[in-house]
């Protein structure tokens, strides 16, 4: 696993293999020793059988190797369907794009993930926004949140979407009426946590990266919380990567209402 710095201080974290019929634990192994430490989308290769996927996730998670299987209906030409019981039977560490990476599970079917595993539930953005929003609530009728994690699945045939994220934090505490504190942990600590990653939580030792964000203006909410509430995406006032500011007001995001300033 490379973690590469990009453009502008962004980093990249590279590497992720699909698993093939044909492994063997020796093969885990080896990638572990070479670095690898996320597995590519379960599914996507030749092995799509629960039991296969089962008896792989098993080596890679012994060999410290984290797995995500897609979770729904065909992604492109030649994909299959990978339904809930395939899901629950190979028992990845992650439930990837659980609300369709495009076509969704039924609501049911995804009740039944939720409640019969207890992985990581992945929320994105080039998902079925309705079952996004159900498996949010239900995670929280479940009293399951820290399992929530959100991502964009891009880039894919619908493209990049820029602030995919913040795009979601809004859609989540707007229309599944999560306050706004808990769904940016979705984003943040609870993706930090199921993703074995320095990044996304404020504690000694950790990488000084930030995002700093304030509601946009003119927006009807009083303070960022309450205007993500309203389903507005906040303003980026500054970004900070191991404690290097690397840009300020953004030009993607609403101009926000009010931004850091550099006094030194």
């Amino acid at each position: 696993m490379r973690a590469a710095g990009v453009g502008g201080g962004a980093k990249v974290l590279a590497g992720a293999p699909v698993i093939e019929q044909g492994m063997v634990e020796q093969d885990f192994a080896d990638m572990a020793g070479a670095g690898v430490r996320l597995l590519g989308e379960i599914g996507l290769g030749s092995v799509k059988a629960g039991y296969e996927a089962r008896t792989m996730v098993g080596w890679a998670r012994k060999h410290g190797i984290q797995s995500t299987i897609h979770t729904g209906g065909p992604s492109i030409p030649g994909s299959g369907l990978i339904d809930e019981q395939v899901v629950l039977e190979a028992d990845a560490d992650v439930i990837g794009h659980v609300n369709g990476g495009h076509t969704s599970l039924s609501y049911k079917a995804v009740c039944t993930l939720c409640e019969k595993s207890s992985r990581a539930l992945e929320i994105v953005h080039n998902g079925n926004e309705r079952i996004a929003i159900l498996t949010a609530r239900h995670a929280m009728e479940l009293k399951c949140p820290h399992r929530v994690i959100l991502g964009t699945d891009s880039p894919a045939g619908s493209g990049v979407q820029p602030l995919g994220i913040l795009r979601m934090i809004a859609l989540l505490s707007s229309l599944a009426d999560i306050p706004a504190e808990i769904v940016i942990g979705f984003a943040t600590g609870n993706t930090a946590r199921m993703r074995n990653l320095p990044q996304g939580l404020i504690e000694v030792g950790r990488p000084a990266d930030f995002v700093f964000m304030d509601r946009a203006q003119h927006s009807a909410g009083s303070n960022l919380l309450e205007s993500i509430r309203l389903g507005d995406i906040p303003g980026v006032g500054m970004v900070m990567i191991d404690g290097l500011v690397r840009c300020q007001r953004s030009r993607n995001t609403p101009p926000a209402h009010e931004v850091p300033v550099i006094v030194a």
